[in-house]
């Protein structure tokens, strides 16, 4: 097993495999996930990333004859346990998606407040505390408080991203999942988001697919490299990216492929 140089492991994955249908697309994948700390998931397109976090939150189940095996353990508990909530499990390790999704026919206010409503938080002191903290964790506050009973559809595509990490983070996740949240976004929004995940790594385990080899140099403090479907190579981001150990990663990264 490919280990995160850490003492305080977060999110420890054992044997994983993944499927559509009856194509693999995960094999045997077995790492730990540091707690606190920003792990980039790399490699080139079709190669598993966006599978791979999927199913650290259950979300890989819900596409029809998907299926996994190994086990995903999450404090210790493994999350595909019989006896675990899914829904729960989707609270605890939060989802920002590639393409900015806030809901259309919500304003900015119910966007953030969505999770929490649907937890049956009723108390509208508290919405208004934790959409006010929410807005101000994703640096959006200052740029929407006047404005939160406008359309969250209408705020500028790096404004809907981080209306989407503040909504994520409304629920109170221990982790949080990023799948390419910069693909859509021009260089100016791109940066405040990377600003923003180094913030959150001080309170939430964050885990970021990215394809931009520059990003993940610069966000992450440890990188794996998945290709067709395995995990080639995982280490602090510094030492795989200067010195890797694989001739797939050193090719992929120096961009002989991919």
């Amino acid at each position: 097993m490919q280990e995160a140089k850490e003492t305080s492991v977060k999110i420890s994955v054992e044997g994983l495999n993944a499927w559509f249908n009856t194509n693999q697309v995960l094999k045997d994948i077995s790492m730990d996930i540091a707690e606190k700390r920003i792990t980039a998931i790399i490699g080139p397109s079709g190669c598993g990333k966006s599978t791979f976090v999927r199913c650290l939150n259950r979300m890989h189940e819900v596409v029809p004859k998907a299926r996994v095996t190994g086990r995903v353990l999450l404090d210790g508990e493994d999350i595909y346990s019989a006896d675990v909530d899914p829904v729960d499990i989707r609270r605890r390790v939060g989802m920002v998606f590639q393409k900015p999704n806030p809901f259309p026919t919500m304003s900015v206010y119910d966007n953030v407040a969505a999770g929490l409503r649907l937890m049956g938080v009723r108390d509208r002191a508290r919405l208004d505390r934790v959409v006010k903290k929410s807005l101000e964790m994703s640096a959006l506050w200052d740029e929407v408080k006047g404005e939160l009973n406008k359309s969250g559809a209408s705020l500028s595509g790096g404004q809907q991203q981080r209306l989407c990490i503040a909504r994520a983070l409304a629920v109170e996740p221990e982790v949080i999942l990023m799948d390419e949240p910069c693909s859509a976004l021009d260089p100016i929004a791109t940066a405040k988001i990377e600003d923003l995940i180094a913030e959150l790594k001080k309170d939430y385990t964050v885990i970021i697919v990215t394809h931009n080899m520059q990003q993940a140099a610069r966000v992450s403090d440890y990188t794996a490299f998945f290709f067709l479907g395995e995990l080639i190579e995982y280490e602090a981001t510094r030492e795989l990216f200067e010195s890797p150990a694989d001739k797939r990663t050193e090719d992929y990264i120096t961009g002989r492929f991919g």
